[in-house]
């Protein structure tokens, strides 16, 4: 067990030195993150230490159970496509101008409208892509209205990382400790609408007073001319989330998994546009990009994570760590150390380890345990830059961006917020399992 343990944590803390020092690795001419690259060679570790066979791992990939890494990654990924391509067509940059526009010279209406349109579009998406679309364009407007953009990028960062919790699609770290559980889609929803929403209105209220003064200066309006070019790709866009996220939500009904629901319509997306593309003798350029721009690097981050869980769950390591959390005050006990362990190990690698230790768990207190640490999962992810693979891709846009935003500020208002935002989510939550 200790050398199992030995190898996780050396591979955990390498993987984080990489994040923050972001070092590129050349593959083939081409230019990749070291991190994936790290956790697989540790996963590479831990098989020819013989703390787990390849057999194992092939059965667990391969496997039909809720917890197939494969499937969760489709899920995930193709989820990712849909909302990727709708940022490619500009419809989150045409949604963003709008806000703007609807707030005309009052910064507090400005602010309220983006955390409510951040907050909305995070729902039906994924909190990463809706950071990733809307930085820049904070970034851009602030410069232009000459105010901080500060308020803004906070507002924003903190609203797709607690609103990301209200669906299961909205972090894969709902998706995955979802899928371990076998919670459905309604299942979750029943559940965390509640938490989501009150710490959806805290962070919200918490924000308005630390930036109150900020606020109240003067903005100068000057609107990007930001139109649809292609409202056909718009509409196709628009259709595939839409129908996807309406059968995810009655797929335990119809009995299909989610992962062939979420394949079905990113293939199908694939097919409208190429035809499309075809008729009009174009290129499917959006579609190519959209491709690419999809996060294939969580496929050897995760896979070799689970490989890593595997080792430690074969050493009896996650039952240890099982035991030592108890089932005494599951709410709070699962919530806080998901959350603080979310900022150790960063919050995918954290949800793999939790849904293997989440497993050993037994009782009515089950479900109260996997859903806080979901809440830790997501709101971690602004306590520090290492909760979240967002959060480092934020810092770094930042610094591209000319903003001076540090570690020591990113946790200075990560604290102020995040952590009464994830006291009231898990007070919440247990009042919604019953379980005070």
């Amino acid at each position: 067990m200790t050398v199992a343990i030995i190898v996780c944590a050396l591979t955990c803390l390498c993987m984080i030195l990489a994040v923050l020092k972001k070092p590129r690795i050349q593959i083939f001419k081409k230019e990749v993150d070291s991190y994936p690259i790290v956790v697989l060679i540790g996963a590479c570790v831990m098989l020819l230490l013989g703390k787990i066979k390849l057999g194992q791992v092939l059965d667990s990939f391969f496997s039909d159970s809720a917890i197939n890494p494969l499937k969760i990654l489709i899920l995930f990924i193709s989820m990712t496509v849909l909302s990727v391509f709708l940022d490619e067509v500009g419809f989150f940059r045409y949604v963003a101008n709008c806000t703007l526009k609807k707030a005309n010279t009052a910064q507090s209406k400005l602010f309220l409208y983006l955390y409510l349109t951040v907050s909305v579009l995070t729902v039906f998406t994924s909190n990463d892509i809706i950071i990733l679309t809307f930085t820049p364009f904070i970034c851009y407007f602030a410069k232009h209205a000459d105010i901080s953009p500060l308020p803004y990028l906070i507002a924003e960062f903190v609203a797709a990382n607690t609103w990301s919790m209200a669906l299961v699609i909205g972090n894969p770290t709902n998706i995955y400790l979802a899928s371990a559980m076998n919670i459905d889609f309604f299942g979750y929803v029943k559940v965390m609408i509640i938490p989501t929403l009150c710490a959806g209105l805290l962070a919200f209220a918490l924000l308005r007073i630390i930036f109150a003064k900020a606020l109240k200066k003067p903005l100068k309006c000057q609107y990007e001319d930001c139109k649809i070019a292609n409202k056909t790709l718009l509409i196709i866009g628009l259709a595939h989330l839409g129908g996807c996220t309406l059968m995810l939500a009655i797929a335990s009904y119809i009995g299909l998994q989610m992962w062939l629901i979420s394949l079905g319509f990113a293939l199908s997306l694939l097919v409208f546009v190429s035809i499309y593309a075809l008729l009009h003798h174009q290129k499917p350029t959006v579609l190519a990009i959209s491709l690419k721009r999809a996060p294939w690097q969580l496929v050897p981050f995760v896979l070799s994570m689970f490989v890593l869980i595997l080792g430690l769950s074969e050493s009896g390591a996650t039952a240890a760590l099982a035991n030592l959390l108890g089932q005494n005050h599951a709410v709070f006990t699962y919530g806080f150390a998901s959350f603080f362990s979310s900022n150790l190990i960063n919050n995918i690698p954290m949800s793999v380890l939790f849904g293997s230790v989440l497993s050993y768990f037994e009782g009515a207190n089950t479900t109260a345990a996997v859903f806080a640490t979901v809440i830790g999962s997501n709101i971690g992810a602004f306590l520090t830059p290492i909760g979240a693979l967002a959060g480092i891709m934020w810092a770094d846009m930042l610094k591209k961006q000319n903003v001076k935003f540090g570690y020591r500020s990113f946790i200075s208002y990560g604290a102020m917020i995040a952590l009464p935002v994830m006291a009231v989510s898990l007070l919440a939550l247990a009042c919604v399992c019953g379980t005070f």
